[in-house]
């Protein structure tokens, strides 16, 4: 085993998600598991299976492996075309289309943005941990496109993972909700957990994780739709779809928490802008991508007369 992680659980989970949680990208559910089974996790000195309920208060030391497990290990370098609006020897800020899923899972095994990254970094091969997540330090939705910072070397991935758990990390979405909210701007304070009617899904939720989002409208149209400005202060999955959804603002063309028939291809979700730190210099960097042309297009139709 390798670098040893000690941290306080927040809040009550299964042993196996409060790790996955705090280690982020580092290491897929599976492999947590596996360290557990080897031995590798104390909660408050006591070794424990992975599915043990942890209370929030308690601490968990965890050691990361020395080298990737074999789980995942079968990932292929693509020559998939990449939009890249910055590089260097640690990092790369790729400007992700909508349709281009981030890493391989189940049922996906290739077309991936790793897959892309493997051939255009092939470094990332040599990364000591999740082959399938070489590189991953946050994630975009399969339909979602706009910004996303991938790290070429461990130290990178580290220090990056490090400000996205403090929060210093500053994400703003563009989002073209069905309905007008209430106000002009607002912040949405609900946690998120999975669905426990559809384990796919995602749902706002008393005993979630906590989510909270932040809103301003930048233009208002006559079809009753608007165009919003939104800031994650934290990072659940699918986190403004269902937090907008929950005030009854979903997002057009989102057909999991939409309330109407399509009428666009894709959902209307954008990260536009993204600024942290050089994890080498510390630098303050941000980057943005310009609306991609289906959604320009998707909003000229809004303000047609």
């Amino acid at each position: 085993m390798g670098e040893l992680l000690t941290f306080v659980v927040q809040h009550g989970d299964r042993l196996d998600k409060a790790i996955v949680a705090h280690v982020g990208e580092r290491l897929s559910r599976a492999q947590v598991q596996a360290v557990i089974k080897s031995g590798g996790v104390m909660v408050d000195g006591v070794a424990v299976k992975a599915g043990h309920k942890v209370k929030g208060g308690v601490t968990i030391q965890f050691a990361l492996p020395d080298l990737p497990l074999d789980i995942d290990s079968n990932v292929i370098a693509e020559p998939i075309p990449l939009v890249v609006l910055y590089e260097d020897k640690h990092i790369a800020v790729i400007d992700k289309p909508a349709g281009l899923v981030v890493h391989p899972g189940t049922g996906v095994s290739s077309g991936t943005l790793v897959n892309a990254l493997l051939a255009r970094y092939p470094q990332l091969a040599e990364m000591p941990y999740a082959a399938s997540r070489r590189g991953i330090v946050h994630r975009l939705d399969k339909d979602t496109s706009g910004v996303i910072v991938v790290a070429l070397r461990p130290i990178a991935l580290r220090r990056l993972m490090t400000q996205f758990q403090a929060r210093t990390v500053e994400k703003e979405y563009l989002a073209l909700v069905e309905r007008v909210p209430k106000t002009a701007v607002g912040r949405i304070d609900v946690p998120i957990g999975r669905d426990p009617k559809k384990r796919t899904r995602m749902a706002a939720l008393r005993d979630g994780r906590p989510a909270i989002s932040e809103f301003a409208i930048v233009e208002k149209f006559k079809n009753g739709r608007a165009l919003l400005r939104v800031k994650l202060l934290t990072g659940r999955t699918h986190q403004i779809r269902v937090h907008l959804a929950f005030i009854g603002c979903p997002i057009a063309g989102d057909t999991v928490y939409g309330f109407r028939r399509p009428s666009i291809r894709r959902q209307f979700l954008h990260a536009a802008r993204l600024c942290f730190d050089h994890p080498r210099t510390g630098e303050r960097m941000c980057f943005e991508a310009p609306l991609p042309p289906e959604l320009a297009a998707v909003l000229e139709i809004q303000r047609a007369p």
